[in-house]
């Protein structure tokens, strides 16, 4: 049977978009302080991660679907090969995100700007930006990361605990639902409570970012906007949490099946 298949090279498309976006996440509240506006940047994200998560919901059928349509023998190696790749879709989607943050900074923060500037209207600001002038302009922002962007930056002063922490947090986020649908394969018998667990480990992913990751950041951004703290430290941070999501989609791949075992095993406690 066929490994690569255009199904699995369009669910990796959905993750890739996921996983940049996501990634790009991390220089929000940079921007929002760099333009004083941190709400309005906030407000103007979301829009993108309405795409993010519409990406994500168009991609986790098909991803189920791969599971059906592999074959009865060898069927564990084959999706476990399958789901691996994916898990790749999202450490590439990281790096092209972390490449398009220097870019993403200089737009974005003009972005904000117009957005004030039509009241908060997007449609506004979209037929603005979309327009030959302006699409000409952007053009000229579009440059890669140096290594310049790094010179004032204090690798002692990295918080290891918050960095592992998120690194953690990722690697659970990445393979929450890929390890739900392979421990289907591995307990078959209990095959829906284990699909239906991904929600649970991604609700918990979610809770502890939001408890123990937005909050750090969030403080920094507002210390920057208040003039209490120092630019270099929220842009050392944000740079600390890219790092260490890019870490956490690698430490993914180490975890995929062992969560999944970890999953099968747990299902027949709730059964």
């Amino acid at each position: 049977m066929e490994y690569f298949t255009t199904q699995l090279i369009m669910i990796g498309f959905f993750i890739l978009i996921i996983h940049s976006i996501e990634t790009l996440a991390y220089s929000v509240r940079l921007l929002g302080a760099r333009v004083k506006l941190l709400a309005s940047a906030l407000s103007l994200f979301n829009v993108m991660v309405m795409v993010s998560r519409l990406a994500n919901m168009m991609q986790q059928p098909f991803t189920g679907s791969l599971i059906d349509n592999a074959p009865k023998e060898n069927a564990l190696e084959f999706v476990a090969g399958q789901y691996r790749i994916l898990i790749g879709s999202a450490t590439l989607g990281t790096i092209i995100g972390l490449l398009l943050l220097p870019t993403f900074i200089a737009i974005f923060s003009r972005a904000i700007i117009h957005l004030a500037d039509e009241r908060g209207s997007i449609p506004a600001l979209l037929r603005k930006g979309l327009t030959i002038p302006y699409l000409k302009r952007a053009k000229k922002h579009v440059h890669l990361p140096k290594f310049v962007y790094l010179k004032d930056m204090n690798w002692r002063d990295i918080p290891i605990k918050l960095f592992c922490i998120n690194m953690l947090i990722t690697a659970i986020y990445t393979i929450g639902v890929l390890s739900a649908l392979y421990a289907a394969l591995l307990a078959p018998e209990r095959a829906t409570t284990a699909v239906m667990a991904s929600g649970l480990i991604n609700g918990l992913a979610t809770i502890l970012l939001i408890v123990f990751i937005d909050p750090k950041i969030s403080i920094l951004a507002d210390d920057v906007i208040n003039q209490k703290g120092s630019y270099i430290n929220l842009k050392n941070a944000s740079i600390m949490m890219v790092s260490s999501r890019l870490l956490g989609t690698l430490l993914a791949q180490v975890i995929f099946i062992p969560g999944a075992k970890y999953i099968a095993w747990f299902t027949q406690f709730i059964v």
